[in-house]
């Protein structure tokens, strides 16, 4: 094992380390870029060694950076962000709540359905997770709760669909995946169209189910009415004005109308007008929304900048060649060396956001699938239900958290975990399905292009 072996595993070991240490991610990538460039220049001009990495790499982590902040593409993010904050304060998820209860109230395991459709809704509008599961928790839980489900299966339930909005386009983690990788955004949101809504019909699948098998964990509310048209088309006014949006901006995007970044600014537009019709929109919330996505573009970029700085410093030690050779060194195939990829990632989204996994970690092996004649959108989309199932393992499952900061005293973490424990098993049916089915991915990309 060569000197730049040795420090390209200790670059990655420390950032693990300190990650866990709950240090600020930015600052850990660019403090060990910096710390590692030192340490190779040390190496080279005092000990001799032929490291290959100099000061020279400062420069070019500068040029890097300022080529991901003149990206086009990533103008996209702050104004998806923005879209779905505003959809949040808009009032359109309360409203569907109440007539999605009319319409399934009678079913056994109906309001968890209600729950799992609004979500599912919400994950075309969104990709922030947190606003998703802290609505869905303020709007679905106490109903629940009230008409006596299960607690594990009510939390369960809200942390399980309030992630698909990490998935479902327009999905800010497959904007920043394309970006690192240099592919179309309108690709890999075409081919994570179809799996993400496989996972929310498998939920559905899942709740009618288990209701029907134990009848006490989702009971039919006592004061559940009948279904009556009023309240079909209540739930049809409610859905009418979020899907036209949805429609502008992801058909927009699907039949070539407009580029992914032209859409977002016609979806942050779209939201404010709704938001403006539903007379929610004052200048206090403008504010708060505005302030909500400018701290969380910033954190994204923060990262970003680190992360650029990092994967620069760790390629010149030759830490994408380590990888490459450990992995084509499996003894599995390529079959196996993917299922191992995908394993491995499974195990540090227990430690791991999905943003550090999806700057770091997909860029380096990327490249190795891909020259393994595997289909790179395919794969792609497969990381990223994988990197779904970080959001609500422990102990760094950022859902359950979002959860429990809203939850009521009587559901404690224990019974978080315990309910989101089936849809985990459930994420990884849907990542083995389309494994094994790959036109799940790629079929509609195929049929637009």
């Amino acid at each position: 094992m060569s000197i730049n072996d040795v420090l390209s595993i200790l670059m990655f070991v420390s950032f693990i380390g300190l990650i866990l240490t709950g240090f600020p991610v930015a600052w850990v990538l660019g403090g060990l870029s910096i710390a590692f460039t030192a340490i190779a220049i040390v190496l080279d001009i005092d000990l001799g060694f032929v490291i290959g990495v100099d000061w020279a790499y400062a420069s070019l982590s500068v040029n890097r950076i300022w080529d991901i902040m003149k990206n086009w593409v990533l103008v996209a993010l702050p104004m998806f962000i923005f879209m779905g904050l505003m959809l949040e304060r808009s009032g359109i998820a309360s409203d569907l709540m109440t007539n999605l209860t009319m319409v399934f109230g009678r079913v056994r395991g109906g309001l968890a359905i209600a729950v799992t459709i609004i979500g599912l809704l919400l994950a075309a509008t969104t990709g922030i997770i947190g606003a998703s599961v802290v609505l869905l928790a303020l709007l679905g839980l106490p109903v629940m709760l009230k008409s006596g489900y299960r607690k594990d299966l009510a939390a369960g339930t809200v942390c399980a669909v309030g992630t698909l909005g990490i998935l479902i386009p327009p999905s800010i983690m497959l904007v920043l995946m394309a970006d690192r990788l240099a592919m179309p955004v309108g690709d890999l949101f075409l081919g994570a169209l179809i799996p993400g809504l496989l996972l929310g019909f498998m939920y559905i699948i899942y709740l009618l189910l288990i209701s029907r098998l134990n009848k006490k964990i989702a009971p039919v509310p006592e004061d559940a009415e009948s279904v009556s048209l009023a309240a079909i088309l209540g739930v049809f006014k409610a859905v009418l004005a979020p899907f036209g949006l949805i429609l502008a901006v992801l058909g927009s995007i699907f039949f070539g109308i407009a580029t992914p970044t032209e859409a977002a600014g016609v979806g942050a537009f779209g939201a404010m007008l709704l938001a403006r019709f539903r007379r929610q929109l004052n200048r206090s919330v403008m504010n708060d929304v505005l302030g909500q996505t400018t701290t969380t573009t910033a954190f994204i970029f923060a990262i970003f900048v680190g992360a650029t700085a990092y994967s620069v410093v760790l390629r010149g030690l030759g830490g994408d060649q380590l990888i490459e050779g450990a992995l084509l060194g499996l003894p599995f195939g390529p079959t196996g060396i993917v299922i191992t990829i995908l394993f491995v990632t499974f195990l540090l989204g227990f430690f791991l956001d999905w943003i550090e996994i999806s700057l770091i970690i997909l860029p380096l092996v990327a490249p190795v699938v891909q020259n393994l004649g595997f289909d790179l959108v395919w794969f792609t989309v497969l990381f990223a239900v994988c990197l779904q199932t970080s959001f609500l393992t422990p102990p760094v499952g950022f859902a359950i958290f979002y959860l429990k900061g809203v939850a009521p005293d009587a559901i404690d973490i224990r019974t978080i975990y315990r309910g989101v424990f089936p849809f985990i098993l459930l994420q990884l049916l849907g990542l083995s399905l389309i494994f094994i089915w790959d036109d799940l991915v790629t079929w509609l990309p195929a049929q637009a292009y």
